[in-house]
Parts: structure tokens; C-alpha cells; sequence
């Protein structure tokens, strides 16, 4: 129907188009029906709902269905109406259905709520009795949590309570013990912050109940840990952590703790007495290592061996007490360690320096003595450095010390007063005597002592120095005393062969300048005197000492003295000439016995000096026209400086 409409509407726009061309009508239905063909059903969704409606109906284009379309669709208009008031009605009946179910809720409401303003009025003043009596509740219940935190806080627990005191099993120290001490600790802290605030009282009365309870733990632990040192009496004592946690907790009380480390102390004391004596007289276990005892013939094995188990002994109850004392504050830790160590190695001090001073006061080389007085000095210093300064051990050892080095000084000054006593004499060959050879042995035995390495350099050079002094300036003093009755030569020549002898031995060794330049001060004076001896004898033996003394007496006509004549010169220059081809020829026959060539070079060569300075006098002299010699250079064809380069002098 809606596209017949649309066709129709098509055509009539077409005829329309032709109809616009005419002129146009005023006629009101040619205006209507114009402005029905100009309408445009596309954008009007009314109009084309209403065509889509009427042809659900409208099936048939017929004459008699358009003249009847008016009343068929106000018969339809009429039906749906009807069907739409019927739905209202049902719907009607329902609402008032629904309003009287709200009207009786509203009057039951109404009712509920008078009732609730009446019960309210009636009731009023006990909700706000509840609501106090809940508000009481609340504080009441902050209280309660508030006491319970304070009780915990401030009080012990029946179990805290009951491992402080020990019950039962009061002989043993555990973790709940030592838990408990901490908060009986804590607590007694704790308490201290109440005394600021306004519960002094309370906090008074709780530091009073702490404090019982703290020294009833603190008695007890003393009681158990000294009854635990007691038992650490073997070589090698198993320490257990409860014992050290007893003694860092006995740290607060000063007096307690030491008491139990004494107690310690005399247990460890014992024990190490015990194993002295065992390592003396039976060894170790199994019979290694042998008994020291053993060793007793051999001094220095026997010394040497006591010594080195004290320095054991005294390492390993080091190592003990730091194990005993290693949960306690480090804050001087090694001094009372150190402090410890005295009374345990007192026990030792007695048999210790008793079975020492017997090695010592026996007859001993002084060799034997400054091996044993290194040994001693090594672990005196080592020993030293664990014990306090003020310990009898460090005591014992320096006096055992002291003797050592008295009897090495006592061996050598011995030693040197015999050589004083009983001087050897000098031998033809004026060599060194047989007594300062093994003088210098002795001295170099000692010297080369490789037990003296262990001491430092400060201590090597002072010991040196007074070993000198002991026995280097009385050896020189012997020698003296031997060549007293000597010539000059001769004791000039031993002399010089002693020292050089001593010289050769201290210059092996370090610390020995001093001494060294004393004996080569001595060396050269001694040669000065052979030097001028040497030039006093070549000279008398040329024939130039009579020439050279009265040159010396004259100053013009020297022709004119005595063997003092041209012929008496030239033949000294003769025999001066055969001298400068063998000069050995000429010296004094102990200087063969002089032991070092250097010296006998030394002595040769400055006597060629001297003799030069004697013939350029001679030279100077005779080439003087006031003395009167004619032809001076057939007297003396050579000059000073060929005869410097004939002596072969720089």
C-alpha cells in the first residue's frame, strides 16, 4: 500500500511539473491537493508508520474498502481503546490493591513508631546507664591491659622465678637461667625510668624485689662456676660455654668474678705444677717426649728444655683463660688475662729456678755460660710479653737472668786475671802467645755464639760492648806486661803482632769499632816507633848518620869537619846505592818476624821516606856554596826526585 502511495506520489509530481507550466488556480482543493503531492514521505516516519498500520487491514484496493476505510479504522481505534481501558483497569485494581497495603504499613508504622517514642522516653535513662557503665567497661578493660603489660614488664614469671632459684635441680646452670638474670638485669634498668615519673613508690618496691632476686642468682652462679673451676684440672681442660657465659655475667659483680677466676687460677696452678714435674721425671704420654731429666749432663739441652715448656705452659693457659673469658667485655680483657697468668705460674717459680741455678753454679766454660745467659734473655723477653711486669715468674727470670750473665762475666774476668797473673814471655819469634791465642779462641767462640741472633740488635751490641771491655783491654794489658822486658825493637814487634792477632778476631764481628780503632791507634804508635828504629839503623848502617847529624850541628864550611870530606860522602852514596837496588838487605832482622806483610810494608816504605828526607838535606847541604863543597854533583849525581822514583815512593 505505502508503494502504490509512493508510485501515485511519483506521478503526481511528474503531472505536476506539467500542470506548473499552466497558470495557476486559486481553487482552495487544487491548493490542498498540491500541497498533499509536494509532501515528502521519505523524511515523515509518522506518516509512513501510520501507511505501514493501515496495510496490515487494508488488503484490498476496492471502492467499497476505501469508502469504508473511515469507519474501519474507527471501529479498530474503538478496539484498541476498549482493550487498552481493560489493561488500566487491571492495572488500576492492582495499584489500589497496593495502596491499601501501603496504607495499613503506614499505620502500622505509626503505630510502631509511637510505641518506640514511648519506649524510648521509658527507657532512656537506662541506655544512658549502659552507655556509662560500657564506657567504665572500656577503661577498665585499657586498665587491665595496661597492668597486665606493666606485670610483664616488671615482674617474673613463676617459671623465670623457678629457674633462678633452681629448684630441684639446683647443681646446674642452663639458658633459662641465664635468660631470667638478664631480665632480672633489664627490669632492675627499667626500673630506673619509673623513679622519673610519678610511680616512685612502685618503682622502689620492684628495684628492692629485683635486687633480692639478683643477688640470689648472682650467688648461686658464683657457687656453680667455682665448683666448675675446680674440675679444670686436667693438661688440656674442656671450657664449656655455660662457664663462660657464668663468667661474662659475673662481670658485673667485680668481687664475685674475681674470686671465681682465682679459683681458676689455683685449679690451673696445680695442674701445671703437676705436669712440671711429670715432664721432668716422666715424660710425655708414652714416654715422648722423653723425660727432661734425661738431658740433665747437657746443660744447655736440659736449660733449654724447662724453658721452652714454660714458654709452652705459659701460651697454653693464655690460650685457656681467653677461652674461659671470651664472652666477657673486651675492655682490658688481655690485662686481666695477663693477671690471671701470675698466680698460675707462681706454682712454677721455686722448682724452676732451683734445677736452673743448679746448671748455673756448676763448672761451666764461659762459652756454656753466654749460651745459656742468650737462652735465658730470649725467654725472659718472650715470657715477658703474656705476663703482667709485676708477675714472680718475670721476677724469676730476671734473677736467673742476672745470674747467668754474673757468672759469664765472673768466668771471664777469671779467665783474664790468670792471664795477669801468670804471664807467658815472648818467644824468640816474638809471636803472639799461646795464652792470647786461646784468649782470642774464647773470644771468638763466644762472639760467633748463633744463640745470640735471637736477641736484638740493642741487646747483641751492649753485650758485645762489655765482653769487650772484659777481655780486650786486659789481653792488651798482658801483652804489655809480657814485652816489659824487651828492647825497643823487640817489643815494638810483638806488640804490633799481638794486636794485629786481636784485630784480626774482633774485625769478624759487628759492634766492634770502638775497640777495633783502639787497637789501631796502638798498632801505628808501635810502628811509628819500628818505622824510626828501621831509618835510625839504615842510616848508621850506610854511613849517613854521622854526615846527617853534623849537617844538622853546622851551617857553612861542613867540608871542613870530620867525615865530612867529598871522599867520606861518596862513599856513603855508594853503599845508599847499593840500598835503593835491595833496601830488604838493610833493615833490622826482626822485621821478619812481624806476622802481617803489611805492616813490614808499611814500616819499609816510611823508613824509605824518612831516608829521603835525610838525603835531601844532604843534597840541599853540599849544593851549598857556604859549606865548600866543590863539584857537588860528583858527590851526588842524583837528585832528590830520582831518587824518590828509584825508592819507588809516590
Amino acid at each position: 500500500m505505502a508503494d502504490q502511495i509512493s508510485e501515485n506520489q511519483s506521478q503526481n509530481a511528474s503531472n505536476s511539473g506539467v500542470t506548473a507550466e499552466t497558470p495557476a488556480s486559486n481553487n482552495p482543493l487544487s491548493r490542498k491537493l498540491k500541497k498533499v503531492l509536494d509532501t515528502r514521505l521519505d523524511n515523515d516516519k509518522d506518516t509512513l508508520e501510520a501507511l505501514k498500520a493501515l496495510s496490515t487491514f487494508f488488503t484490498e484496493n476496492t471502492l467499497r474498502s476505501r469508502r469504508n476505510l473511515r469507519s474501519d479504522i474507527e471501529k479498530r481505534s474503538l478496539v484498541i481503546n476498549e482493550e487498552f481501558l481493560s489493561s488500566f483497569r487491571k492495572v488500576k485494581d492492582q495499584l489500589d490493591s497496593v495502596y491499601e497495603d501501603v496504607r495499613a504499613m503506614n499505620d502500622c508504622c505509626q503505630d510502631m513508631t509511637d510505641r518506640l517514642k514511648t519506649s524510648q522516653s521509658q527507657t532512656r535513662d537506662l541506655i544512658n546507664q549502659t552507655t556509662q557503665l560500657q564506657a567504665e567497661s572500656s577503661k577498665l578493660h585499657l586498665r587491665m591491659k595496661v597492668a597486665n603489660a606493666f606485670l610483664t614488664k616488671f615482674q617474673l614469671t613463676e617459671a623465670e622465678i623457678r629457674a633462678l632459684k633452681g629448684g630441684r635441680d639446683s647443681h646446674s646452670i642452663g639458658k633459662e637461667f641465664f635468660s631470667a638474670v638478664k631480665r632480672v638485669k633489664d627490669i632492675h634498668q627499667d626500673c630506673k625510668i619509673l623513679l622519673r615519673t610519678n610511680h616512685q613508690t612502685a618503682g622502689l618496691e620492684i628495684m628492692e624485689s629485683m635486687a633480692v632476686y639478683q643477688e640470689a642468682a648472682y650467688e648461686r652462679l658464683y657457687r656453680w662456676a667455682q665448683a666448675e673451676c675446680r674440675l679444670v684440672t686436667n693438661d688440656s681442660p674442656d671450657i664449656s660455654s655455660t662457664l663462660c657465659e657464668a663468667m661474662a655475667a659475673l662481670q658485673d659483680r667485680s668481687v664475685l668474678f674475681k674470686y671465681t677466676l682465682d679459683e681458676f687460677c689455683a685449679a690451673r696452678r696445680s695442674a701445671i705444677v703437676r705436669s712440671f714435674i711429670d715432664a721432668l721425671t716422666r715424660g710425655g704420654p708414652g714416654g715422648t717426649p722423653k723425660p727432661i731429666e734425661l738431658h740433665s749432663h747437657d746443660p744447655l739441652r736440659y736449660v733449654g728444655d724447662i724453658l721452652a715448656w714454660l714458654h709452652q705452659v705459659c701460651a697454653s693457659e693464655h690460650e685457656h683463660i681467653g677461652s674461659l673469658l671470651r664472652m666477657c667485655s673486651k675492655d682490658g680483657l688481655e690485662d686481666t688475662i695477663k693477671g690471671a697468668l701470675t698466680p698460675i705460674t707462681e706454682g712454677l717459680c721455686r722448682a724452676f729456678k732451683v734445677r736452673v741455678e743448679q746448671v748455673l753454679v756448676s763448672e761451666l766454660t764461659p762459652v756454656t755460660l753466654y749460651k745459656l745467659e742468650n737462652l735465658v734473655q730470649f725467654y725472659t723477653v718472650t715470657v715477658s710479653e703474656m705476663l703482667d711486669k709485676n708477675a714472680a715468674m718475670v721476677d724469676t727470670l730476671n734473677d736467673i737472668k742476672s745470674l747467668s750473665s754474673t757468672l759469664f762475666y765472673n768466668s771471664l774476668t777469671c779467665h783474664t786475671s790468670k792471664l795477669l797473673d801468670q804471664v807467658e814471655l815472648p818467644t824468640e819469634e816474638l809471636a803472639p802467645p799461646s795464652s792470647l791465642m786461646s784468649s782470642l779462641s774464647l773470644l771468638q767462640d763466644i762472639l760467633s755464639c748463633k744463640d745470640s741472633a735471637v736477641l736484638s740488635a740493642e741487646h747483641r751490641q751492649q753485650d758485645y760492648q762489655k765482653i769487650l771491655r772484659t777481655v780486650v783491654e786486659p789481653l792488651i794489658q798482658m801483652c804489655t806486661v809480657s814485652a816489659s822486658r824487651l828492647n825497643t825493637i823487640e817489643m815494638a814487634v810483638y806488640m804490633v803482632n799481638c794486636l794485629h792477632q786481636q784485630q784480626v778476631v774482633l774485625s769478624l764481628f759487628e759492634y766492634t769499632e770502638s775497640h777495633l780503632e783502639l787497637i789501631q791507634a796502638q798498632i801505628d804508635a808501635h810502628l811509628d816507633t819500628l818505622i824510626s828504629e828501621d831509618a835510625s839503623y839504615i842510616l848508621n848502617k850506610l854511613g849517613l848518620a854521622v854526615i846527617y847529624s853534623n849537617m844538622q850541628k853546622t851551617s857553612s864550611n861542613a867540608s871542613l869537619l870530620p867525615d865530612m870530606g867529598a871522599e867520606a860522602i861518596k862513599s856513603a852514596m855508594v853503599k845508599f846505592d847499593e840500598f835503593m837496588v835491595r833496601p830488604d838487605n838493610y833493615h833490622f832482622y826482626q822485621m821478619s818476624l812481624l806476622k802481617a806483610n803489611k805492616h813490614r810494608d808499611i814500616i819499609g816504605q816510611q823508613a824509605c821516606v824518612l831516608l829521603l828526607t835525610v838525603y835531601e838535606l844532604i843534597y840541599k847541604c853540599i849544593h851549598t856554596p857556604e859549606q865548600g863543597y866543590s863539584h857537588p854533583h860528583s858527590i851526588l849525581p842524583r837528585t832528590p826526585q830520582q831518587v824518590k822514583t828509584l825508592l819507588h815512593l809516590s
